[in-house]
């Protein structure tokens, strides 16, 4: 699978800074808001040590990491589910993202204006989240009449979905996200904005985290990354803290050809794992060879690690750890 995620934010926060370090290229960065008009859509390796050093014991011809698509998108201000500024816009390319990373300045320096003033990150949370929920107010009730209507005439998946529906509008009406609720089919089908997973990035030091900030975070079910966004060190946070949000982890193939790295969700058993790499080693599974990159890597090679019986056979039922070498036998 392919991890994606959007990155959001009041202007002038950060987040075509950040975008640049995790990309290397050049995006347009400008101190006045809605800089970044087009969204910029990156591709960024998932820093894995182990790739190197499997590579070198097989010979492999080419290395092929894990990747992580980023969408940095024009800045967020109040009103942007009303069509204020570019938000219209914004909220529909990050539809299509697993995830969102919410960059809140938490750094003071007067020069950097802020589009509500003086910087306040609990209340640029504040709006970020409230048009978030407004949105998704908004796609709910554009399906809400087709969905009573299929619900009168019996229609039992039709019920189902309404009445988780309006469970999710009550709870974003209080000023809730639908976090809760993100495995629901419906909202899986409506990809509500308040449903996926947020990682907070704290643009600025530990110590101008303002009192409040950690506890909102936290209160919204989401985890947070404090860190200089002008600084590369930055990037390497941020694909661990959205691995771990996510409950992804990697798989790893060697061989002469290649060693790549493969990503996939903690607790999938060895076929879904297959799949993967193709959709016919998932249909067509007959076992797999599995040994952790860990003993590998200490055996120096993979018949040595047979040798040693640390080479097992797995079937249907494994359950996949992060860092295991798999050769998949498939029919």
């Amino acid at each position: 699978m392919k991890l994606s995620i959007g990155i959001v934010g009041m202007p002038n926060v950060g987040k075509s800074t950040l975008f640049k370090n995790l990309t290397k290229s050049e995006v347009h960065i400008a101190n006045y808001p809605f800089a970044t008009i087009d969204p910029n859509v990156g591709v960024v390796t998932v820093p894995d040590e182990r790739l190197a050093t499997l590579a070198n014991l097989s010979k492999s011809k080419k290395i092929i990491p894990a990747v992580v698509e980023f969408y940095d998108i024009a800045g967020l201000v109040k009103g942007a589910s009303q069509g204020e500024g570019l938000g219209n816009q914004f909220l529909t390319h990050i539809r299509d993202t697993q995830a969102i990373a919410v960059v809140l300045r938490i750094f003071k320096n007067p020069e950097i204006i802020h589009v509500e003033g003086a910087p306040d990150p609990l209340r640029d949370l504040e709006i970020i989240n409230s048009e978030l929920a407004l949105k998704d107010l908004d796609t709910i009730e554009k399906r809400l009449k087709k969905l009573e209507g299929e619900a009168r005439a019996g229609d039992k998946i039709a019920i189902k979905a309404l009445e988780t529906i309006n469970k999710v509008k009550a709870v974003l009406e209080k000023g809730g996200l639908a976090l809760e609720f993100r495995d629901e089919p419906i909202v899986k089908e409506l990809t509500l904005l308040t449903a996926k997973r947020q990682v907070y990035l704290l643009n600025g030091e530990e110590s101008e985290i303002p009192p409040g900030l950690l506890e909102k975070i936290k209160e919204v079910g989401a985890d947070y990354v404090v860190a200089d966004l002008s600084k590369e060190a930055a990037v390497p946070q941020l694909i661990k803290k959205a691995y771990e949000i996510l409950d992804l982890i990697s798989f790893l193939t060697t061989g002469e050809d290649e060693t790549r790295a493969w990503t996939i969700v903690r607790g999938e058993k060895a076929p879904q794992a297959a799949g993967a790499i193709h959709t016919d080693f998932e249909n067509n599974f007959i076992r797999a060879e599995v040994v952790s990159s860990e003993d590998l890597i200490k055996c120096g090679g993979w018949n040595q690690a047979k040798q040693k019986g640390l080479v097992r056979l797995e079937g249907k039922e494994y359950v996949v750890r992060d860092g295991d070498v798999m050769v998949i036998r498939h029919g």
